[in-house]
Formats: structure tokens, sequence, C-alpha cells
């Protein structure tokens, strides 16, 4: 596949990359294994002053590691600041946390059973293969706990910000972390078949499409290796009829369009309360209507580009599908610029479940606006989705949105708020989302071994 950098606001090529060799990967996985069989007896302490340091080097140089992201996928530049904060916010958590995370558990078993201790002991190397769409934020939600307990990361990104991925390499090595403990690599396709069926790699864990996560899965189950799969999402967003509207309407905006609207858990699906429709609909218009397309390192820009041209044409076309199938799309606000990799604001509206589209994923500035009856349709549309990764509940009774938060079938739900991503909360989903959890306690042990170790009296009854 090709590694390249494409500048998407320009549709510049900045700088290429050739792919690995068979023997640059049988070295890295040799080098990966190595170094876990070292960092697996390094203590907690020292794991930590590696992961502090290098959230310390990304402050330092939080614009320069912000506009390689602008750069390579065209991410506005104060978000992809963000995006640099809450990555040394991830490294930070599990320096201070892994230790207790890890902590051996005793077991409360009957005296006559001896002592019985459950402790975490890491696999060794993983296989990380991550997205375009947050590219350090997705190497630091596998790389920091794993890394704390003991595993070693073999790294392949996307194809289109091979300069992200090699950036943080560099820095994770500046911070003081042994030579082979995270690899970033430029693989072919077979040659990550041939990374998964290594018996040093003992895990694989993907952050993509449904498509990407059934290839790999299927190989890694082959392999009987342990994997996680991070896919895709159409959040739901429901509003009730008592809901600020106002506030709400800011809140759907912002939650549908931030990084372009390039996000698994944006508020691509709202779901809105009869009796608030309409006017949900006009003042969400409005709201859209102000964004500001334009060159992603101009702080006064608020829509970035897609990530690439492809990525731009792939909307488009399934937009004219699903106005194909009966869809209503309005386009929204002042016209986008032609060059680079935009795509106009629009709503679709009057989309049916016989319509294909009303159960896609766009991955774009794209919204999709349903109507329910009451708040038990609200939850049935909600719930009528292949995906199950996060969503939303807007309703100034908060008691009453939060009950139906727990009717709402994902991995995640917000009350008040869009699905929100935060170094110390939980990430993933449920059904075509994908299974298993990143971060704090549940995805620092996605990667243990839970060991038993009981220690009985040599007298004792079998």
């Amino acid at each position: 596949m090709a590694y390249a950098t494409v500048n998407p606001y320009t549709g510049e090529l900045v700088k290429s990359f050739p792919e690995a060799t068979d023997e640059q990967v049988k070295q890295a996985i040799a080098d990966a294994h190595e170094a876990h069989l070292a960092w697996r007896e390094t203590a907690f302490a020292e794991r930590a002053a590696v992961l502090n340091k290098a959230a310390a080097l990304l402050r330092a140089k939080s614009f320069d590691y912000a506009s390689l992201l602008t750069l390579e996928m065209g991410k506005l530049i104060g978000e992809a600041e963000a995006e640099v904060e809450l990555s040394a916010q991830i490294l930070e958590y599990f320096a201070k946390h892994a230790e207790a995370l890890l902590a051996p558990e005793t077991l409360p078993v009957a005296a006559a059973d001896g002592k019985a201790v459950v402790v975490h002991e890491p696999l060794g190397v993983l296989l990380a293969i991550e997205p375009w769409n947050f590219p350090y934020y997705q190497i630091a939600r596998i790389l920091a706990p794993q890394l704390s307990a003991g595993n070693t990361l073999l790294l392949k990104h996307a194809g289109n910000v091979p300069q992200s991925a090699a950036a943080f390499e560099a820095l994770m090595l500046e911070a003081g972390l042994p030579k082979g403990a995270f690899i970033n690599l430029y693989p072919s396709y077979a040659q990550i078949n041939l990374i998964i069926n290594d018996p040093r790699v003992r895990g694989v864990a993907l952050t993509g499409s449904e498509a990407a996560g059934a290839v790999v899965a299927a190989e890694a189950g082959k392999a009987l290796k342990k994997s996680t799969m991070e896919l895709g999402g159409a959040d739901a967003f429901v509003v009730l009829a008592d809901a600020d509207l106002p506030k709400t309407a800011q809140w759907g905006v912002f939650g549908r369009h931030w990084n372009g609207g390039q996000v698994c858990v944006s508020s691509k699906r709202m779901i809105i309360e009869d009796a608030v429709y309409d006017e949900y609909l006009r003042l969400y218009t409005e709201g859209v209507a102000a964004l500001k397309a334009g060159d992603p390192t101009d702080r006064s820009t608020t829509l970035a580009p897609l990530s690439s041209q492809k990525a731009a044409d792939e909307v488009r076309e399934k937009i004219q599908q699903a106005v194909a199938h009966g869809a209503t799309a309005t386009e929204v606000g002042p016209k986008v610029p032609t060059r680079g990799a935009f795509v106009q604001p629009t709503i679709l509206t009057n989309v049916t479940p016989d319509n294909p589209a009303y159960y896609w994923e766009f991955f774009g500035p794209v919204s999709m606006i349903l109507r329910a009856k009451d708040e038990d349709d609200a939850v049935r549309i909600a719930n009528d989705s292949p995906f199950g990764l996060g969503g939303s509940v807007f309703s100034k009774d908060v008691a009453r949105a939060e009950k139906l938060a727990h009717r709402v079938s994902t991995g995640m739900v917000f009350v008040n708020h869009p699905t929100r991503v935060k170094a110390d909360m939980p990430f993933g989903g449920v059904r075509n989302s994908g299974y298993g959890r990143e971060l704090i306690n549940l995805g620092i042990k996605e990667f243990v071994n839970h060991k038993l170790v009981n220690v009985v009296d040599i007298d004792a009854p079998f």
C-alpha cells in the first residue's frame, strides 16, 4: 500500500515513503520481542518516567506536533493542538495509575484452599493497526496502557499519516523508551498477515473500518491471537421535547462537524421528538450555515477539509445514493472552496428504513435528521442500527434522560453532551462497532495474562 503525505487542503504530494521489506518486518518483530523480554521486568516507576517524559515533550512542542496533523490529514490547527494535549493526558494517566490497576488481586477463597492470587502479566509483542483521523490519540490510546503493562508494540498506521507515525516513534525514543519497545512500520497488506502469524506476536489491536476489522479479526482468529476491534459508529443524538433547544443545537453542530465530521463517535443520526423537530432543524441549520470552510492552519476556520480527495468523493457519492433512494439532501452555508478535499455541509431528511443510507456511516459533514413520535420511538430508532458505539440524550430532566440512556444499546451514552473522548473514561462499543475496550482499567487489561497463583498446604485435600 502507499505511504505518503498529501496535503488535503492543497492536494500537494509532500513526501512519500517506501513499504517495508520482508527483512525489515522480520527484524522489527525480533527487536520488539527482545525488547519485551527486558521491558516486562522494568519497574512500574521506570515505565511511568518514560510516559511522563513523553507527555512533557508533547506539550513543549505542541504546535510543531499539531502542525504535522494539519499537514497530513487536514485537521484544524486548534483541534490538532487539543489532540496533542489529550495524548499527553493519556500518557500521564497510565504513568500515574498503571501499577494500581495491575496490582495482584487476592481471591476470597476458603481457608482450606490456601492463598489464591490473580496476577496480571504482559502477553508480549502486540500489533497496533491505527486510522488517520486522530493520528496521535489513536497511538496513545493503545501505547500508553500496553507499555505500562509491560508489552511492546509494532505500529501499522494509516498510509496518509506516515510522518505523524514516525514522529510518535521518535518522541518515545527521545523520552527514553528502549529501542524496539515501540516500532513504526510501513508494511504491505501481505506483511500484516506475516506479523499476525508470527508466534512472537501475541495480540492485535485495530481501530478502523468494519471491512478492515473483519479481515484482521479473521486472521487473528485463525492464528489464535487475542484481538480488540474499535470500528465504525453512527451515533444517535436524541433530543427530547423538553431539551434546551438553542444549546442542544449548538452541541449538535459541534458533535457532527468536529474533525471535519470524520469521527467514529460524531453525532451522525439526530433523532428529534416530533414536538420540537421543526424548531431544532431550524436552529441546527442556522448553526451549520455559520461554519467557515477554509485553510485549516487559519484559526478562524471552523470547517476542515476531509482527509483526502478520495474521501471527499466517496462522501459525495453516498449522498447521491441516499437521494436516489428517496432522501432529501439540503446543502447548507456558503459554498466551500473548490480547492481542497471539501464537502459542502449537507442535511439529509426523509431518510426511511427502506433507504440503505439509513444504516450507513457518513464520514464527513453530512447530518441525518430523523423524526421520532415520542421517547420510546426515539429509543427504537437509536437502536435500529448495525452500530453501537456512542450516543447522546438531551433533556432538561436529567433523571429522565439518564433513564433513557440505559435503554440505548451502545458502549457509551452521554447526557446533554455529544460523545466525548477523555483520558480517564473507557472507549468502545458493541455490534458492528467492535469488541474490547480501550483506556482506564479495561484497556490496560485487554492484553495481559490474568494468571492464578494458588498456594496450598501440601496436606490439604484435593
